[in-house]
């Protein structure tokens, strides 16, 4: 049992696999090595077109049977819009607002595959042919980072004077994507209102406002992870509105956490500060909140912004993490992030959720490459048992508790920024395999569905925004080493939905002088430290290391035996 208080030598346990993997190399020694160690430059090339293709497939049926709706089901070759009959049904309602999601989430997908032309056109159609005057009630979140990031970020491509894609302008646009993205904004503002700790409402009615039966409880990285949108847009416009209210909703989270352990909770109600879930994770509900607070530093330089983020890595590192103290070094357990109690840091359950995945990517972000690379080889040892993800995996049971996984993009993403950060063709062969799995398993008549039971491959009919978005685009980069992102002199960042937005000295000026008139000014500190200083504190992994494996075999074949791949 992993994590066991009880000393004794179950088969995942270090000393046990060490007598186990010295005699599975008698004959087949360095299997690893020789799967992982190289990739030809002629697999890479095919690989890219093997992911520009599958997004095509996608994006080409989503254009011919879908559009204008929300999503394609991918089976049947039909649109899918908000579920009217039914407003309850959160899972669809939440996502989909009648107001062509697909299109507008793929914008930026679009230039990084080099198609000016067909980017012009579906900009063209958003300008038509979108308008958020619709009597829908969605998800503040899912709009946020599906529909305003998508816009912001597809604007500021349009308008980006260093043109990272070429010259990508349009004849006679007049930031009409920027006035779009204003109107959801002004929209979602109700979502604000009337709430006495500044945490907002989950969802909002985009003709009426916050409905009258609205519930007062929502997640934290739902409410939590709405200033690096707000922001941008705020910076971009000149109104400190929308940055003001998504900034005090983290600064309102931020002071409910726990005294003893400096961790947040998962759900919390938002009249009374009370914390309705204190389960404490990585994953659903809580993911995005910690990649915003680094992301929004990056973007802004608000020093506040990186001393949460600071302060949270270090309880987490305190609280969550289990295993042994050294990825690649030393025995134990591999190196685990659980949920736990946010007040004593006990363990809650042995589940963890496929969208943990994403955290690999953002140790990358904080320089911590070496903790990513055995995080990222535990999801990855899940993937090559199922094909997939599930969309929850008990470590302790070695099985999923919940089997559906819905094309999601976290472990591609980090599968992408380990692979910048090392250029080691061990994340090739990762995302090679990612790849053919999706071709075998989820491909479908008009696109890519998603799949019901990881374990029997049974089908449901949908094709989620973010496939698109994240996933297709992830996987494109991988393999696409001379992409303008890549070369280009400018720095840019991924927001959680994927958008591309650049790291641009013009976010880091504000035309007002307090974001509020009562917000205390905070003395000046040190971030030396930080990501992206002169001193960073990056884990730059040694040259000599960039074509060995980036984890030792041995600890490769304990995390497969860990997840019963044999």
């Amino acid at each position: 049992m992993l994590f066991s208080d009880t000393p004794v030598c179950a088969p995942t346990t270090f000393s046990c696999l060490w007598l186990f993997s010295i005699g599975s190399k008698v004959g087949d020694r360095d299997e690893y090595d020789r799967r992982y160690s190289s990739f030809p430059d002629t697999l890479k090339i095919k690989m890219k077109g093997m992911a520009k293709d599958m997004f095509y497939f996608g994006y080409d049926n989503y254009m011919k049977y879908a559009f204008p709706e929300d999503e394609l089901n991918p089976i049947d070759c039909q649109g899918r819009g908000p579920d009217v009959l039914n407003p309850s049904n959160i899972n669809i309602n939440d996502v989909l607002g009648n107001y062509s999601l697909t299109l507008i989430d793929t914008l930026d997908t679009l230039l990084v595959l080099g198609n000016v032309s067909e980017f012009h056109r579906a900009v063209k159609l958003v300008i038509d042919t979108v308008s958020f005057d619709k009597d829908s009630t969605v998800q503040v979140f899912e709009a946020n980072i599906r529909i305003l990031g998508s816009l912001i970020s597809a604007h500021i491509l349009l308008t980006d004077p260093k043109h990272p894609f070429g010259n990508v302008g349009l004849v006679d646009y007049d930031n009409e994507l920027l006035h779009l993205a204003h109107d959801l904004a002004v929209r979602l503002l109700p979502a604000f209102e009337n709430t006495s700790t500044g945490i907002p409402y989950p969802r909002v009615n985009l003709k009426s406002g916050v409905p009258p039966d609205s519930i007062n409880e929502t997640c934290t990285a739902g409410a939590g992870s709405l200033l690096v949108e707000f922001g941008i847009l705020s910076r971009l416009i000149g109104d400190s509105t929308f940055e003001w209210v998504a900034r005090r909703a983290v600064r309102a989270l931020w002071k409910l956490r726990s005294n003893e352990t400096g961790l947040l909770g998962n759900v919390v109600n938002i009249q009374t500060g009370q914390w309705v879930s204190k389960q404490s994770g990585l994953g659903a509900g809580m993911d995005s909140f910690y990649e915003y607070l680094l992301k929004s530093y990056i973007l802004f330089g608000e020093k506040e912004d990186y001393r949460m983020f600071q302060a949270s890595y270090e309880s987490i590192q305190n609280h969550l993490r289990r295993g042994r103290e050294s990825c690649n070094e030393g025995e134990g357990d591999p190196p685990l992030y659980v949920n736990v109690n946010m007040f004593n840091g006990q363990i809650m359950n042995t589940w963890i959720d496929s969208l943990q995945a994403f955290f690999p990517g953002l140790l990358v972000l904080n320089g911590d490459v070496e903790e990513a690379i055995c995080l990222h080889a535990f999801y990855y040892a899940i993937w090559k048992r199922f094909g997939a993800l599930p969309e929850r995996y008990n470590w302790q049971l070695q099985a999923p508790d919940v089997l559906f996984y819905p094309l999601r993009p976290e472990l591609v993403e980090s599968t992408y920024l380990l692979y910048q950060a090392t250029k080691n063709p061990f994340y090739l062969h990762v995302g090679m395999d990612i790849l053919e799995s999706l071709e075998k398993n989820a491909k479908v008549r008009c696109g890519y569905a998603t799949l019901h039971h990881v374990v029997d491959k049974s089908k449901e009919d949908r094709m989620e925004s973010f496939f698109l978005s994240e996933t297709c685009k992830y996987l494109y980069l991988l393999f696409d080493d001379d992409n303008p992102l890549h070369k280009s002199e400018n720095k840019y960042i991924f927001t959680t939905e994927g958008h591309v937005v650049p790291i641009d000295k013009r976010f880091r000026e504000k035309q007002w002088n307090d974001l509020s008139p009562c917000e205390k000014v905070v003395p000046d500190q040190e971030t030396s430290n930080g990501p992206f200083s002169n001193n960073s504190n990056c884990d730059r992994i040694p040259e000599e290391r960039r074509y060995s494996l980036p984890l030792k075999s041995v600890y490769m074949r304990q995390i497969d035996h860990m997840v019963g791949l044999f």
